[in-house]
């Protein structure tokens, strides 16, 4: 297995606004597995990967939560000994500590978002407090007073 890092900066500066076509930007390898990271902020990161059939990532675990999209092709993941079939449109949750594993059982893209627990943010990020005004139908997140 080669897993490929197509550049080491991420693809969208966190100031700036950038829209990004996620099929042109997936990118495969014969044989391997291609990651590259869109979005990183202090609090969370933004990877996209591209696996070739039959490419896996062993299980293990992260202190972050994972939210995994799947965007094409199919894959099998294993989330606390029990197997997944994903395909594009699913959407998995992984929470911190938790074991997993991939295999792409036909090319598969997926989208990771890594958000770091509460816990382990700085304290300004903490001090946010939900609002009781609502804006279109969902509460809006302020800076504490």
């Amino acid at each position: 297995m080669h897993v490929g890092v197509m550049s080491p900066e991420p693809m969208i500066e966190p100031s700036e606004e950038k829209v990004l076509s996620l099929a042109e930007e997936t990118q495969f390898a014969p044989h391997g597995i291609v990651s590259r990271t869109l979005l990183n902020l202090p609090n969370a990161r933004v990877i996209l990967f591209g696996f070739a059939a039959g490419q896996e990532l062993t299980e293990h675990t992260s202190t972050q939560h994972a939210l995994i999209q799947i965007l094409s092709g199919e894959c099998e993941f294993s989330l606390a000994g029990e197997c997944h079939t994903l395909q594009a449109g699913d959407l998995l949750h992984v929470p911190p500590d938790s074991p997993h594993a991939v295999k792409a059982t036909r090319q598969f893209s997926m989208l990771l978002t890594l958000v770091k627990p509460a816990e382990d943010l700085p304290l300004n990020f903490l001090k946010l407090a939900l609002s009781s005004e609502k804006h279109r139908g969902r509460h809006s997140l302020r800076p504490a007073d």
